[in-house]
């Protein structure tokens, strides 16, 4: 083993995140990226010789082949895919933890950005226990519904439910919504013209970078690895029509893992204004300030 990534595997042993493990990812994942040599090294700054040495001294760690290169074109082993998106999330964690903006709390994550310009984006994964003990019918009734049909979207246990809803399908670009309620409490915050306008668009970017959007859509991916359900709290601000000032916004975001007929991954999303503030930090000042006819009622 080369004293390089001896250091590497004695600074992991010690529980440190060591500068030259994480250029080594960063290698790694810019190049799985690009599946060229010459790009790689463009973008990171760096040279030929310093990305294959990362490259192979983790693949001396891992034990495991990551790269297939013919006629000098890079292409993703199959552990290479499997080592990719991990790869990201830990990249992604990194820096939004460096930043404070990440934390746990209870053994929920707990994710915050705060903007120079004021805007502030507040999210906290929440136990599922609160379905019940909130005064949310369309959380408890969408949760039922999901038990009862297997995770089928067109199941008839749903099909009352179908207004209240946003359905995603994850895509090359991002997650797309591909159905909006006209009930839902998107539609009610910016209304039908500017709702119905979204479906087929990817996830809007928000201030705090890539690596912050990586940690957004966190859920999404972890709902959709585990085929399970996720409850989240958010408060923020956000406009309710182009060029209008930011309104304070209090959130709860139910994720359920679904199908569409033809079996390929739907994620449902039911949202309900929150009753209480739930996130660690932050006090009930944002509920009175929310418009009330945000409210999903059912």
């Amino acid at each position: 083993m080369s004293d390089d990534l001896q250091n590497v595997v004695d600074e992991v042993g010690e529980s440190k995140v060591p500068a030259l493990l994480y250029e080594m990812m960063r290698s790694f994942t810019v190049l799985a990226r690009t599946l060229n040599l010459s790009h790689t090294v463009r973008e990171l700054n760096s040279t030929r010789q310093t990305v294959r040495r990362h490259i192979a001294q983790l693949e001396e760690l891992m034990g495991a082949t990551l790269f297939a290169v013919d006629d000098r074109r890079y292409h993703l082993t199959a552990r290479g895919e499997e080592a990719l998106p991990e790869a990201l999330e830990i990249m992604a964690r990194c820096k939004t933890w460096a930043l404070g903006d990440l934390r746990s709390v209870g053994g929920l994550m707990r994710l915050s950005h705060e903007h120079p310009n004021g805007w502030a984006f507040y999210q906290q994964q929440q136990s599922l226990t609160q379905i019940w003990g909130e005064e949310s019918p369309i959380l408890r009734k969408v949760f039922h519904a999901w038990c009862s049909s297997r995770g089928e979207l067109e199941h008839p246990e749903f099909q009352s439910l179908r207004p209240y809803i946003l359905v995603y399908r994850d895509s090359p670009h991002g997650w797309i919504c591909t159905e909006l309620g006209q009930e839902s409490f998107y539609t009610k915050w910016w209304g039908w013209k500017i709702a119905r306008s979204s479906i087929g668009r990817p996830l809007r970017q928000f201030p705090g970078g890539s690596e912050f959007e990586a940690m957004l859509t966190g859920p999404f991916r972890e709902v959709r690895a585990n085929g399970g359900v996720r409850l989240d709290e958010v408060v923020t601000q956000i406009p309710r029509s182009e060029g209008e000032k930011p309104t304070p916004l209090a959130y709860k975001r139910l994720l359920l893992a679904s199908r569409f007929p033809d079996g390929s991954f739907a994620l449902i999303a039911a949202i309900d204004r929150s009753r209480v503030i739930s996130i660690s930090g932050l006090d009930q000042s944002t509920l009175a300030a929310m418009p009330a006819d945000a409210v999903v009622s059912i």
